[in-house]
């Protein structure tokens, strides 16, 4: 595969991995949904997901080392939303790869 540089931030197999196997997890793959053009909380994902405010904590945890999520606090609560650049490289990078010219 070639190697392919997107703003300083280099596509090569080891990074793909990553991409994957972040996105291997349904839950997380709602989350991202639920945050496309939202910024929620943990409580409020919960909710949606059905699922304890501990578990959304820890999928948060992966998206954010990622750096698919931003995180802010705002009073108690820390508002999430999705970082917009790193999507944009991770969209870019799965064409690339799913691309059967490349």
């Amino acid at each position: 595969m070639r190697n392919h540089l997107n703003n300083g931030w280099a596509m090569d197999e080891k990074n793909l991995s990553r991409i994957f196997k972040v996105l291997s997890v349904e839950t997380r793959v709602r989350m991202i949904n639920l945050l496309k053009g939202h910024t929620l909380c943990v409580n409020a994902l919960a909710k949606l997901l059905d699922i304890t405010p501990a578990a959304v904590s820890q999928h948060l945890r992966v998206l954010r080392d990622a750096g698919l999520v931003n995180d802010e606090k705002e009073g108690y609560f820390v508002h999430y939303s999705l970082n917009e650049e790193t999507l944009a490289q991770w969209n870019e990078a799965t064409k690339e790869f799913l691309d059967k010219e490349t």
